[in-house]
């Protein structure tokens, strides 16, 4: 955006006869130049006002939500009935968030640990491996505003 040119106003002073200061025409152009500034200041607010809702958004993205749930296998290996449906804290706007996972605590191996079925209020989560009880540390990042 090309800078305001700023139009500095003087009086017209006439004292009897003589012109003692002669004043700044109210001219179409000086008048134009007042509302090409109004006109920018109001267009440039509005391109602030949209980076600062793209921030928000941006920053809420970032919030996570931390939650933590032993899921348990009463099945012999290689059978696993260790799912479990985890209910979101705060519902996310899209699919598109991340959960990742860090192990507490395991009865027996583990295996891999998977995400499935992820739903805007929660997602399910269970291990692969021959573990009787594991204890997941669950961290869920995004999904929202995009």
């Amino acid at each position: 955006m090309r800078p305001y040119n700023r139009t500095y106003w003087r009086d017209h002073v006439v004292d009897g006869q003589t012109v003692i200061q002669q004043g700044t025409p109210q001219s179409a152009t000086n008048f134009n130049n007042i509302e090409e500034g109004i006109f920018g200041g109001g267009a440039e607010l509005d391109v602030l006002g949209q980076q600062m809702l793209q921030h928000k958004r941006l920053l809420s993205d970032l919030e996570g939500e931390i939650g933590q749930v032993t899921l348990t296998n009463n099945q012999v290996y290689p059978f696993n009935n260790s799912v479990w449906t985890v209910a979101l804290a705060k519902p996310r706007d899209t699919l598109n968030y991340r959960v990742l996972t860090e192990v507490l605590a395991a009865q027996g191996m583990v295996g891999d640990i998977k995400i499935a079925d992820k739903a805007l209020n929660g997602f399910k989560i269970q291990f692969t491996g021959s573990a009787t009880s594991v204890t997941i540390k669950y961290f869920v990042q995004g999904g929202m505003y995009q």
